[in-house]
């Protein structure tokens, strides 16, 4: 789902894999060079945007010079094509990366340092934010002020946030014997490759360019061809915060199926991978819950960013005692607050589903709803009322009296499409809850504390919101269980996955 692009190594190396599509034209106000444009976005923002490869600090042609095409979501009009790397150019930046790697300039920089350049890029960023958020709104089709004041505070934050951890990530002294003295160093992976879903392309970089850099890698990062222009844009910041010019580890965000991919190819090698893929997570409202509140938290937690998160609590489980009520008070804001326009207004909430495959994705879910002998309560088809009719929108769409065996209630669907069933006792919502392949998140509501934490604990997933949905913070780590992920990302938790101990025996005296 989330397909193969960019490569792209915060040091000095980012690529574009190959994908083919026709060349036709695309809103510009000029070519400025074989490896830029300039363009000029629809809410009048004029920017330069990078087209070629960043290998070694340079902005590079593709050895083929081929290229592919991104798509604005929002109206199907091209937007402008990027060189596409084939497997010449990804080895060449990973040799990069490996040289950069052992290179004294980043080797030896002090970790206090190397924190002070993430600080540097993190004030890059956010003097550029206008134009990245504009930049990822017109590629992804989010809403700008989602794009602006939610992704882009989470990509400064999150950098800032490990910027501080560059010099506290350390050993230890281990007490043995009085002949031996031992210690431990913690040291970097080496070359990280990451791969970037087209969700949330530059906060999912920050998440992996954070504890990586923190900790002393080098990185080779795959973006989505969907959503390219963003990182090449970051890329270019990267270099003007001055950072100095095969995988030892895999990290990635994306499908549960191409995580199955990446796992059969790392065993190869014994590579070390850290996964997060899909969900399916679950939002309880059990019968004391506040209700308008529950009904508000389950309307972010599904439709926010188009229902395009991995951790959408995109199945509704609601006590039989308040179910009717839960129904209509959430019908009720989705239909006043999920109002779906140009992701440049103002007052949009939801724009388009990222591309036209996506947007085909979540009808069909719809249709099977319909033959399955779901009952549709609201949306079920595209939403054409924005601009001139083009784009790929879908109204919001809500399924009642949902059985656990349709696929719309096991299936991830990955878009503004939510399923609600009841329950008539605690331990039955939890043994539903838990009935999926998946486990990434999962939400509760209930006015019982001692309930609260019961079910918090019972329930198979690697993060639980009580009260709430989906208001992550890079301070906690993220992550899943069962085919939801392996590993944990943010936090301090975020370090281990990017770091490695060795352990060093002094003898003491000790002779033979």
């Amino acid at each position: 789902m989330f397909g193969c692009t960019f490569t792209l190594r915060p040091l000095r190396c980012i690529s574009l894999s190959t994908l083919r599509l026709p060349s036709r034209s695309f809103h510009r106000s000029a070519i400025m060079s074989d490896l830029s444009v300039q363009l000029t976005a629809p809410n009048g923002r004029s920017y330069t945007q990078p087209i070629g490869l960043f290998i070694n600090n340079e902005f590079v042609p593709s050895k083929s010079g081929e290229k592919i095409t991104s798509v604005n979501p929002a109206n199907e009009a091209e937007i402008a094509s990027v060189y596409a790397a084939g497997e010449e150019d990804v080895d060449i930046a990973v040799r990069a990366a490996r040289k950069a790697l052992r290179d004294p300039s980043w080797k030896q920089l002090p970790a206090t340092d190397r924190g002070q350049l993430m600080i540097k890029l993190a004030d890059l960023i956010e003097q550029h934010k206008e134009t990245l958020a504009t930049i990822e709104t017109w590629d992804n089709g989010k809403p700008y002020s989602v794009s602006l004041n939610d992704d882009l505070g989470e990509v400064t934050g999150t950098l800032r946030y490990y910027a501080g951890w560059a010099d506290k990530s350390f050993g230890q002294t281990i007490s043995t014997t009085p002949a031996k003295f031992a210690y431990t160093l913690r040291q970097p992976i080496g070359v990280v490759g990451q791969i970037i879903p087209w969700n949330f392309p530059l906060a999912m970089a920050a998440w992996k360019l954070g504890p990586a850099l923190a900790c002393g890698n080098t990185i080779v990062m795959k973006a989505a061809e969907q959503t390219p222009l963003s990182i090449l844009y970051l890329a270019s910041l990267i270099k003007e915060a001055g950072f100095p010019p095969g995988l030892d580890k895999v990290a990635f965000t994306g499908s549960t199926l191409t995580g199955r991919e990446i796992m059969k190819m790392a065993a190869g090698s014994l590579k070390n991978i850290t996964l997060e893929t899909g969900g399916k997570s679950p939002l309880l409202v059990f019968e004391d819950a506040d209700l308008e509140q529950a009904a508000k938290w389950a309307h972010i937690g599904i439709m926010y960013n188009q229902g395009q998160v991995c951790t959408s609590t995109s199945r509704i489980l609601v006590h039989d005692s308040v179910y009717d009520k839960f129904v209509e008070l959430f019908k009720e804001v989705v239909a006043t607050t999920s109002k779906v326009g140009d992701p440049f207004a103002d007052d949009t909430f939801q724009g388009p589903q990222v591309t036209k495959a996506q947007y085909e994705r979540v009808l069909s879910y719809i249709e099977a709803g319909k033959s399955e002998g779901a009952t549709l309560a609201a949306g079920g088809e595209p939403h054409k009322n924005v601009g001139d009719g083009k784009g790929f929108f879908i109204a919001p769409t809500i399924f009642t009296n949902v059985k656990d065996h349709m696929r719309i209630y096991r299936e991830e669907v990955f878009g503004p499409f939510v399923v609600i069933s009841s329950f008539t006792a605690e331990d039955e919502a939890v043994t539903r809850a838990n009935d999926t392949t998946y486990g990434l998140g999962a939400a509760l509501f209930t006015r019982d504390i001692e309930r609260a934490h019961r079910v918090a604990s019972e329930i198979e997933a690697g993060m639980v919101w009580i009260n709430s949905s989906n208001d992550s913070d890079f301070r906690v780590p993220f992550g899943g269980v069962k085919q939801s992920g392996i590993g944990r990302e943010l936090g301090e938790a975020g370090l281990e996955a990017y770091s490695q101990i060795k352990a060093v025996h002094v003898n003491m005296g000790t002779k033979l």
